[in-house]
C-alpha cells in the first residue's frame, strides 16, 4: 500500500541543497520514515539521482548499532563519498546518535552533503529545532493523513469513508489493520505504550494519574472553551489536590503540545483585529488517537467533523483561530447589551482569508440562520463559510455567505476559491 504524500514531497524538494538540515518532525507513526526513506528516495531516484548517492542510515535497526556512535557514522559517510557530487544522507530517528547536534553540524559543513532527519518525540520536539540548530535547521512538520490521502487507499465509498477516518483516524497503519476491536486496540496501546511513555520520558510529571486525567478532559472538549483555572479548581474540590494550580494545567496542556498530540486555537476579536488571551480551543491533530483516549465512547459526530475541519485547514497551511464577533441587541427592557458570537474559524495564509463555520446538521432554516448569524455580522469582504456534515453542492445566499457539504470541502481545496 503506497500513500502518496505530495505536499511533502513538494516541501522537500524545494528545500533540496538549501545548505540546511531538513529535520522531519511530527506525531509518532505518522508516516515521517516512510515519507524519508521510501517516498523521497523515490523521488531522487526517478529525477536522476545514483543509488550510490542516496545514503540512508536507519538508527531502529539494530544491525546499525555501531552507527550510535558519531565518529563511526561520520568515517563511514566520508567512505561512501567517493566523488564531488551530491550526496543525499538520510538518517532515522537520528537521537540514537550520540552528540548528534554536533555530528550534523559536521555533516552539513560537507559541501556536497544534502542532510535530512527524522527524530523521537521523546527526545526531538519541535522546540528542539529552533534551540538546537540554531538557524541551520528547515523543520518539515507532517500531519496524520487528510481524509483526500485516507481516500486514496480505503477501499470502500466515500460515507464509509468518512465514518471509518473521524472514528479511527489518519494514522496510515489504520488501514492496513482489520476490524474494528484490532483498530481500537492498536490505538489504545499506542496512546499508552508510546505516546504517553515519550512524555514521561522527557518531562518530570509528578501527578501522572491527574494528567492523565487532564488528558481525557482535554479529549472530551474539543470544540469548547478551556480555562486552566476552572480546571484547577475542579481538581481542588473533586481531587483534593491543592498543588494542581492552573500553572500546573498550562504546564501539562504544553507538554501535549510540544508532543504534537494537540494543538491551540486562539481567540480573536474579528472587529478589534485583536487577539483575546482567555479561553482557547484545543484540537487533536488526530481523531484515532482522541477517540481511544476516551475508549471510543464519545464519539459525537458535531464535534468530531469540526475537529476534522481544523485539522484540514491547517494541513492546508493556513493559520486557524477561535473568532469573536461583538454586537448589541436589546433585551427585554428595550436596553442595549453587548452579545458576544462565535465563528468557529477565522483562517488565514498570506493575504487570504476564510471564515468558516462546521454545522454538522442543518434540519431547518431557524438552524440554518444561526449558523449564518456570526457571519452575517463580521462586515468585511473576505469569503464567509458554511460546513455542512452531508453531501451539498456549493451553493451562494443572497449576502454571499457560502454553503457546501463536508465531503466537497475535504475532496475539493479549489472550492474555498469559487
Amino acid at each position: 500500500m503506497k500513500i502518496e504524500r505530495k505536499k511533502y514531497i513538494n516541501q522537500l524538494v524545494d528545500s533540496k541543497d538549501n545548505g540546511l538540515i531538513k529535520i522531519v518532525t511530527g506525531l509518532r507513526r505518522v508516516g515521517k520514515s516512510y515519507l524519508l526513506k521510501t517516498l523521497f528516495k523515490d523521488y531522487l531516484l526517478q529525477s536522476g539521482v545514483p543509488k550510490s548517492h542516496i545514503l540512508i542510515i536507519d538508527l531502529e535497526d539494530r544491525r546499525r548499532k555501531a552507527f550510535r556512535d558519531p565518529d563511526y557514522l561520520l568515517k563511514w559517510v566520508d567512505s561512501q563519498m567517493k566523488d564531488d557530487e551530491q550526496y543525499y544522507i538520510i538518517i532515522d530517528e537520528v537521537q540514537r546518535v550520540d552528540e548528534f547536534v554536533d555530528m550534523l553540524g559536521s555533516l552539513v559543513e560537507m559541501p556536497n552533503a544534502d542532510v535530512y532527519v527524522t527524530g523521537s518525540n521523546s527526545h526531538f520536539l519541535s522546540n528542539d529545532v529552533a534551540t538546537e540548530f540554531r538557524g541551520r535547521g528547515d523543520e518539515i512538520h507532517v500531519w496524520p493523513l487528510t481524509f483526500s490521502e485516507f481516500m486514496t487507499a480505503y477501499e470502500g465509498d466515500i460515507v464509509d469513508g468518512w465514518q471509518e477516518y473521524y472514528t479511527y483516524g489518519g494514522l496510515p497503519k489504520i488501514l492496513s489493520i482489520k476490524g474494528d476491536d484490532k483498530k481500537a486496540a492498536y490505538l489504545r496501546n499506542l496512546y499508552r505504550t508510546v505516546y504517553l511513555s515519550d512524555i514521561y520520558e522527557r518531562y518530570d510529571i509528578e501527578f501522572k494519574a491527574e494528567f492523565e486525567e487532564l488528558v481525557r478532559i482535554l479529549a472530551s472538549s474539543v470544540g469548547s472553551p478551556v480555562n486552566p483555572t476552572n480546571l484547577a479548581n475542579t481538581f481542588k474540590s473533586v481531587k483534593r489536590l491543592n498543588d494542581i494550580t492552573d500553572k500546573t494545567i498550562e504546564t501539562y496542556i504544553g507538554y501535549l503540545e510540544n508532543a504534537f498530540m494537540i494543538e491551540k486555537s486562539e481567540r480573536y476579536d474579528i472587529k478589534g483585529k485583536k487577539y483575546i488571551g482567555t479561553t482557547p480551543k484545543y484540537y487533536f491533530k488526530d481523531l484515532g488517537l482522541r477517540n481511544a483516549i476516551l475508549s471510543f465512547r464519545q464519539t459525537e459526530e458535531n464535534h468530531l467533523m469540526e475537529n476534522v475541519v481544523y485539522n484540514e485547514m491547517r494541513q492546508r497551511g493556513f493559520l486557524v483561530d477561535v473568532g469573536n464577533v461583538g454586537i448589541r441587541v436589546k433585551d427585554e427592557e428595550g436596553k442595549l447589551r453587548r452579545v458576544t458570537l462565535e465563528v468557529d474559524f477565522v483562517c488565514n495564509l498570506g493575504s487570504r482569508r476564510y471564515y468558516l463555520q462546521s454545522a454538522y446538521r442543518l434540519p431547518d432554516d431557524e438552524k440554518v440562520q444561526q449558523e449564518k448569524r456570526s457571519l452575517q455580522q463580521i462586515g468585511d469582504s473576505f469569503k464567509k463559510i458554511v460546513v455542512v456534515g452531508e453531501r451539498m453542492k456549493l451553493r451562494r445566499d443572497e449576502s454571499g455567505i457560502v454553503m457546501m457539504g463536508i465531503y466537497e470541502f475535504l475532496s475539493e481545496p479549489e472550492l474555498l476559491e469559487a
